[in-house]
């Protein structure tokens, strides 16, 4: 296999006996929408607004603009990092190699572990959307509804299994008419916000402030709120490897998706406030969205905003199954859990046990929260430990990039801020987050968020021995755009692997049975 220098080879990803994903399965432009599907939009400005509002208020805005900056900031991390390693784990190998080894497993193990809890909480909301558009008077049926989201969650898993070029193209689908939605009701909530009488107050600028922020715990709560809506554009770094140009478009594109629906939150966070009684906030905190578009657009409009919603929810279920699973294909293919998780289909190109056996998990206890109390209460405590998780990973990820490019930090403005400054103030907001919200959570929060992270001790002692190359692969180095006096970058255990063609840009790496 041929690989330029500025693309480097994942660890672990030599057997040509079934250890490569599809090559080119997403192009540029599929990257960006999968890093927009990958934050629902639709979904989570349907599912949180509510929430953000009883904390935060009128700083609901800022909330969402102050965290957005800090989640920029990671966003950065995360494209220079996979500039300097084309890996389906992402952060999972980038913090392995920019940190410790350690460290990296349980980034990639917290995303393993908030994804599958968010699925389990994202097939609901599937099931109900779709029963209240073509059944309504059934709207209250729990077993119909979770069979229903049930579907919806094994068509998605299908289409993940059966190859990321379907995947992308149902992405395309249900993406575009998702935000193309949004838009179009943004832009009338913009015009009736100026033109006629309205709920709620009159917008002010100090609503982007921290004036409505101050109070015990009240920012670091919408702080936490604010990054669950934001979490899911990096997607398209745990499909760098299956994306043209992967080490440059995949991280491109969760920095311009999280730019785009920062814009779409804060419209309809700021319409919200602007068209809806504080009242109605409260008493339809389920189907916010749908209120909100029977005011902006009185007779149809909530009906088409329940279209977004179930549409960004059916489509957040794919990319999250994406992540869980390419993240687990990563660990498997570096035998830091069974290999069998590093196996893909030999037509599909996709990590296939990894997606059968998330499906299987997630059904069993999408099931299991919806009919069982005790499970159903476990579960929504679960879902709040949820920001925990991100927190933590995204705190590695921002880290990770300043200490990998610490040597050429200072080369540059551009360096300096893009890769130094803001990354770290990311990740400094993000460790704060995560610190200052411990005290404040409920016991059972802090145990399942934090304890599950912790879990991740229990496979990293027992497959220690057989992970050698993981736990012992070589610093992350820059890629050679960067730094021109950087080796050339290529992955080898032994000097009999590689063989060094005439031209030094470019490597042939021997086939290895792992």
């Amino acid at each position: 296999m041929t690989q330029n220098s500025s693309q480097v080879v994942p660890d672990g990803q030599r057997d040509a006996g079934g250890h490569n994903l599809q090559e080119g399965g997403v192009s540029a432009a599929g990257s960006i929408v999968m890093a927009v599907a990958g934050s629902a939009p639709a979904y989570s400005i349907a599912a949180t607004t509510a929430t953000l509002v009883g904390v935060a208020g009128l700083g609901a805005p800022a909330a969402l603009l102050w965290c957005g900056i800090p989640m920029l900031g990671i966003a950065w991390a995360f494209l220079y990092l996979g500039r300097a390693d084309v890996n389906a784990g992402a952060a999972y190998s980038w913090v392995a190699r920019a940190l410790h080894p350690a460290l990296g497993f349980l980034s990639g193990w917290a995303l393993v572990i908030s994804a599958t809890i968010f699925m389990v909480a994202g097939a609901l909301p599937a099931g109900a959307m779709t029963v209240s558009l073509f059944a309504p008077e059934q709207a209250d049926n729990v077993p119909l509804i979770t069979f229903v989201g049930a579907i919806w969650f094994v068509i998605m898993a299908a289409c993940v299994y059966f190859g990321v070029s379907i995947t992308a193209r149902a992405q395309w689908i249900m993406s575009c008419i998702e935000v193309g939605i949004l838009v179009v009701f943004a832009a009338l909530a913009l015009f009736r916000a100026g033109t006629t009488a309205h709920d709620g107050p009159d917008f002010s600028w100090d609503w982007l402030g921290f004036q409505h922020l101050t109070g015990p715990g009240v920012f670091v709560g919408a702080a936490l709120i604010a990054a669950f809506y934001y979490w899911g554009w990096d997607v398209s770094s745990n499909l760098n490897e299956e994306t043209k140009d992967g080490h440059k478009s995949a991280g491109a594109a969760g920095l311009i998706g999280v730019g785009i629906v920062f814009v779409l939150f804060e419209v309809f966070t700021i319409a919200t406030l602007i068209m809806l009684s504080q009242q109605e906030i409260e008493d339809n905190s389920a189907n916010i969205l749908s209120v909100l578009g029977d005011v902006i657009w009185p007779g149809i409009g909530g009906k088409i905003l329940i279209i977004a919603v179930a549409l960004s929810t059916i489509a957040t279920l794919e990319t999250t199954l994406i992540q869980v699973t390419r993240t687990l294909f990563a660990m498997g293919r570096d035998h830091t859990i069974p290999r069998v998780f590093g196996r893909v289909h030999p037509r599909w190109k996709t990590p296939t046990f990894a997606t059968l056996v998330i499906l299987g998990v997630s059904l069993v206890l999408f099931v299991g929260s919806n009919f069982l109390g005790s499970v159903g209460d476990i579960m929504e405590n679960a879902i709040l430990s949820i920001g925990l998780q991100i927190a933590f990973y995204y705190t590695l990820a921002g880290v990770a990039v300043v200490v990998a490019y610490r040597r050429v930090l200072f080369q540059s403005t551009k360096n300096f801020i893009l890769i130094g400054l803001w990354p770290a103030a990311g990740a400094i907001f993000m460790g704060w987050a995560f610190f200052a919200s411990i005290p404040q959570n409920d016991p059972i929060v802090n145990w399942l968020g934090i304890g599950l992270i912790v879990l991740g001790v229990v496979p990293l002692v027992l497959f220690y021995r057989k992970a050698k190359v993981y736990y012992s692969r070589r610093p992350l180095e820059l890629p050679a755009e960067l730094d021109k006096k950087a080796p050339v970058d290529v992955d080898l255990r032994s000097p009999e692997q590689v063989e060094t063609l005439p031209d030094p840009n470019t490597q042939v790496i021997k086939t290895v049975d792992d």
